[in-house]
């Protein structure tokens, strides 16, 4: 049996419209909430072997914080250029290539693709990942056969279902 975590990366800063996109830091809330749900997947015993992040700033540091709640060192955190505000399908290409040894995995990236992709690969749908949102999905295939409905939720945990 095979676990994917999807976690679309904290609440970002729109503060200062000359960043690019792909520089926004996160804001007050993100550098909240990051850390909030590590601990919440820190509870339910996640042990990913694999972390991949789209490697902008808002994301990248997502992955850093949740890592580190996950005694996952953060330098073990794979960037990949092509999860930045990446496609469902293009998501789902990074899972169907990643190695066998692997049994757990976390990918923290961007919607609408993290949304779509879980409305594709799994077997409840979801109308929005919020920021900072993680969807558990389980699967028993190996990563280049997973595709359409082909995941088991486990579970949709978002911050405003602990925090107001």
């Amino acid at each position: 049996m095979k676990t994917i975590y999807l976690i679309r990366h904290a609440k970002s800063f729109w503060g200062d419209q000359s960043l690019p996109d792909f520089d926004r830091p996160l804001n007050k809330r993100g550098k909240r909430d990051a850390p909030f749900m590590g601990e919440v997947l820190r509870e339910k015993n996640i042990k990913p072997d694999y972390f991949i992040s789209s490697p902008a700033k808002r994301t990248k540091k997502t992955a850093i914080i949740i890592s580190d709640k996950l005694n996952f060192p953060a330098k073990n955190i794979v960037l990949i250029d092509e999860l930045y505000e990446a496609t469902s399908i293009k998501i789902l290409d990074v899972i169907n290539t990643v190695d066998e040894k692997y049994k757990s995995i976390v990918i923290v990236a961007h919607n609408p693709g993290l949304t779509l992709l879980n409305n594709y690969i799994s077997d409840k749908y979801i109308d929005n990942i919020p920021t900072c949102g993680i969807v558990g999905l389980q699967v028993d295939k190996k990563w280049k056969e997973i595709g359409k409905n082909s995941c088991a939720q486990l579970f949709f945990e978002y911050p405003k279902l602990y925090l107001k």
